[in-house]
């Protein structure tokens, strides 16, 4: 929630900023930022609502799916990813 409903746009330039992580450099820049109203609180917790009801279908749907731990070197995710694909053919 920290991460979303933070971000901010300057309408000048188009630069991005965080009111925590990455602040706006003068105070003339962070007066004139704006806030996108998809980041304001209540509408991300209405989009977190709709993807929590709909992730449970998806994961019944794709029974053979498999997680990735995404912070990992991505060599160790790409090795991950393709033994879980390539599988051995059948031998006769």
């Amino acid at each position: 929630m920290e991460r979303l409903s933070q971000r901010r746009t300057d309408p000048v330039t188009g630069e991005r900023y965080h009111t925590t992580f990455r602040p706006a450099p003068t105070p003339e820049i962070q007066a004139r930022l704006r806030q996108n109203p998809k980041d304001e609180e209540k509408n991300i917790e209405k989009r977190l609502d709709i993807y929590y009801s709909h992730v449970k279908a998806l994961e019944d749907f794709y029974q053979d799916a498999f997680y990735v731990n995404a912070d990992q070197d991505p060599y160790v995710i790409f090795e991950f990813i393709e033994s879980c694909i390539i599988k051995p053919l059948p031998c006769k």
